[in-house]
Formats: structure tokens, sequence, C-alpha cells
């Protein structure tokens, strides 16, 4: 069996207590590895390297050029690795191996996209009065705390570390405990690249206690997390302490609103796109299908039939649209809710396990879909991360926007018509952060990612991710050789 080691200060190192933790293959339940399991201790200690590399290292005498040529060449290294890169992330979190591909070459682009803006800070020169120069200075937050969830392993750590080493912080990763694998490969990659010591650090380990203690560690400047609104509440708290920078994602239940006069297959596929994709673990899938009146028995028909189609089974199978859970106990989450789903609306299709027997071991949830359901239902408020999709009907314009702002959520929404107008009309009052009309999904290393309300605040990708990482500083220089005149 494979023993992982964490990456703290340039060294590859077991947890101090010797702690691990059993990493588990969805699919089959075979366990894959062992990682260790971070005392906060051990996360004490890369934040110390971090902080070192950071106030003193020579990380601070690389200039931005020098920085982005780092990400270029991870870019490069990340694509000569890319078929092992999406099958670790296959195996250690069950999404289709097609999809990790995928994940591999965006995550490749994010690194190349920072890479090229590290050498486009830059601050600014104002004028002022009292023949004074003011000028505004771009600098480095400092020391960044980073916290991934397990649906996109290597996408999500190329989204935040990219960002902070084009802005010259230094950075400690926790990947989710189910899913560091792919994360520890990338660290190879910084150790073949001679990071110097400290600069980049991974930690494996759970949330209480080494995500705890990499957000109340007082020498962390910045925490950026991703996951689920509970956690999220206590890192927001955890981080309150010591007033670090934040920049939080934390989900959502988002409307995808088809119009009768849409394109009926395009709104079917991308209604089905929108929900099932990696097995609906997204954070801004399509759980919410709102559909005119005069279409919606049609459309649910339609979605059924399609549905009933996807195929399950081995995620590395090029021809499995949809692969396991990404652990037991998520699926039992999962199945919980279509109970509750059960007694809140019309089950159409789906509702438990598949009944192959070769899919018995692994964490499979058949995909399911809810008609009739009332926008107050559990099921069309909370956060399912999984292949449950609720279809709520709307009247017209005026209600489909306010079933769609009916949540405490505002990630992201879609909305499907030929009358662009209508289209723009209704985004504009959709209170999201990530909008499409007439596709669902597609997302952008150019374009800002985050949400409205409970969704999080703060923008990752794009500028907007890479303003988290760096302070505005105001320096004033006097050009005048007189005396003030003040005393």
């Amino acid at each position: 069996m494979n023993i992982s080691k964490m990456w703290i200060n340039g060294k590859w190192v077991e947890a101090s207590d010797g702690g691990t933790r059993d990493l588990v293959n969805p699919a089959d339940g075979s366990v894959l590895a062992r990682a260790p399991e971070a005392t906060a201790a051990d996360v004490g200690a890369a934040v110390g390297a971090a902080r070192a590399a950071f106030d003193g290292g020579p990380w601070r005498s690389l200039s931005a050029r020098e920085r982005g040529t780092i990400l270029f060449r991870t870019a490069e290294a990340i694509r000569a690795r890319a078929a092992e890169f999406a099958e670790t992330d296959t195996r250690n979190m069950g999404k289709p191996i097609v999809e990790s591909e995928f994940d591999v070459t965006d995550a490749a682009h994010c690194f190349e996209y920072y890479g090229g803006l590290a050498t486009k800070i830059h601050g600014e020169t104002l004028e002022v009065p009292d023949n004074a120069l003011s000028m505004v200075v771009r600098e480095p937050v400092g020391v960044a705390g980073q916290i991934i969830p397990w649906n996109y392993p290597l996408l999500m750590a190329a989204w935040k570390l990219a960002p902070a080493l084009a802005a010259g912080c230094t950075a400690i990763l926790k990947p989710a405990e189910q899913t560091p694998l792919s994360a520890l490969m990338l660290a190879r990659i910084f150790e073949q690249l001679d990071l110097p010591p400290g600069v980049v650090n991974i930690v494996t380990g759970d949330g209480p206690t080494a995500g705890a203690a990499l957000v109340t560690d007082p020498r962390v400047d910045k925490i950026a997390f991703t996951g689920g609104v509970d956690t999220g509440r206590t890192v927001i708290k955890g981080a309150a302490e010591t007033i670090k920078r934040m920049s939080i994602e934390l989900g959502g239940k988002n409307p995808n609103i088809v119009f009768a006069d849409a394109d009926f297959e395009a709104a079917v596929d991308g209604a089905l796109f929108g929900a099932f994709a990696n097995q609906g673990e997204v954070c801004s899938a399509g759980s919410r299908l709102l559909v005119e009146r005069s279409i919606y028995t049609r459309l649910v028909d339609a979605i059924a039939a399609k549905a009933s189609r996807i195929t399950l089974g081995d995620p590395l199978d090029r021809d499995t649209k949809m692969g396991p859970l990404v652990t037991r106990e998520h699926q039992r989450k999962v199945l919980d809710y279509i109970a509750v789903g059960r007694r809140e609306g019309r089950l159409v299709i789906g509702g438990g396990t598949p009944a192959r027997a070769d899919l018995a071991r692994g964490c499979y949830v058949e995909p399911t879909i809810f008609a009739d359901v009332n926008n107050r239902a559990r099921i069309a408020q909370e956060e399912i991360f999984g292949p449950v999709l609720t279809v709520i009907p709307f009247e017209d314009e005026a209600d489909a926007i306010r079933i769609a702002n009916d949540t405490p959520y505002g990630l992201a929404g879609a909305v499907w018509t030929r009358d662009v107008y209508r289209g723009i009309r209704v985004l504009k009052q959709i209170r999201a952060g990530i909008l499409w009309l007439n596709t669902y999904h597609p997302t952008y290393n150019e374009a800002p990612w985050g949400g409205y309300k409970q969704s999080g605040f703060g923008r990752e990708l794009g500028p907007y991710g890479l303003e988290h990482y760096l302070e505005t500083k105001q320096i004033n220089l006097n050009l005048s050789e007189a005396p003030l005149g003040w005393y």
C-alpha cells in the first residue's frame, strides 16, 4: 500500500504522532493509500515555514517575472503528467475520467494564466496638493492558508495556489481529508522545480484539527476557503479572531430557468448536464429546475427519459457518465435527502442505488428527479450535493425571478430562452455571482467566480482572484525642501 507523506518546508514528513487516514476508492471500496493525519503541531510547523519563507527567505527577492516562470513551468509539468493526475483524481474522488481530464487541462491553464498575470501587478501615481507625490503600491498579503473541498481536488488546488504565488505570497494548502492525492502530486512538481522551502506547504488532515489550526494561527494573514456553509461559518469565526483577510465560497442551490420559447432539446440537455455532471457534487449545480407552466409536463417527461439512459459505472470507463459519490458517508446523506424528497415531491425517476451487482461495493446513487416541488421544501432549499434534481413550475417572468431568488444562496444560475432581451433582463435580476444564458457550467480562468448571500464573499479567478492576495499601500513623498512650518 502506498503511504503518502505531507510536504512541509521542502521536506516529506509524516504526522508528528504517526496518525494516518485510509484513502478509499469510492467505486469499489478498496484502499488506495494512507495519508498523514496532521496534528495542530504539524500545521504550526507548516505555518512557521511559510512565515519564514515570506519574511526572510529568497521568495521575497524573486521578481514577478521569475514567479511567473515558475507558474508556467508548473503548467508544463502538469501537462506532462496529465494522465496520471486524471486517473488519481478519478480513483480518489469518483468522477468520470473524461471529467478528470478536463479538470487537469483547466488546472494547467490556471497556472499559466496567473503566470502571465504575475507581471501585470501595478500601482498608480496620484495628483495631490502641497507639492507632494502620492504613490499606490501593491504588495503580497503575506502567508495564505488555503482549504479546498473534495469535488475538484487538483483544480481547486490550482485556483488557490496559482494566484497566491503570482502575488508573491507563501501558502499552506489543506486539501480535503478524503482526496489529498493529486495535491501531493502537485507538491512533487514544486519539489522538482526547486521551489524555495516553505513557499508552498501541503498538509493533510481533517477540518476540526488541521483546518482549525490553520484558520486560527495568528501568523496566517489570509484564509481562502471553499466548502459547506456550516464549516464556512466556523472558518469565518476562527479567522475573525485575528482579523484575517478572507475569501469564502460556500456553495449554492442554483436556479436553472427554462422559458417556453427556449430551444427545447438544448434546454433538456442543459438541465441534465447542470444537475448530473460530476454526480451533482458541484457547488454551482443546477439543482433547481424552474420550468414555465405551458411546457412543464413535456419537459419533465423528456428529462426523465434521457436521465434513465445516463450510464453509471466504473469511472475509469470512458463511456461512464456518472461515477460513485465520494464516500459512503456522503452517499448516505444524499439517500437521506431522497427519503425527505419522497414526502415533499413526486419521484419521477431514480431514488436509490443502482441494482447492478458490479456497482454494489461502490458509493453510487441513481440520477434522481422530483417534480411538483414547492420551492419552500427542504429539497429545494438545502444543498444536497448529489444527483438530485427538483423541478418547480412557474407562471411568468416575475414568478420565475421570485422563485429563483427565494433561497439563502446566490452562487449560480441560468436562463434558457430565444428572447435575448428577456434573458438578459432576468439574469440581471437574479442575485447570484455566476450566470449563464442558454448554457450551463462553462467557467473560465479569466472571469470571476464567487457568490452572493450565503454562497460567500470574495472572488476567485481572473484578476479579481489575484486582488485577494494583494495589499494596497499608500506612500507619500514630500517634494519640497522647506520645513513644514508647524513649530
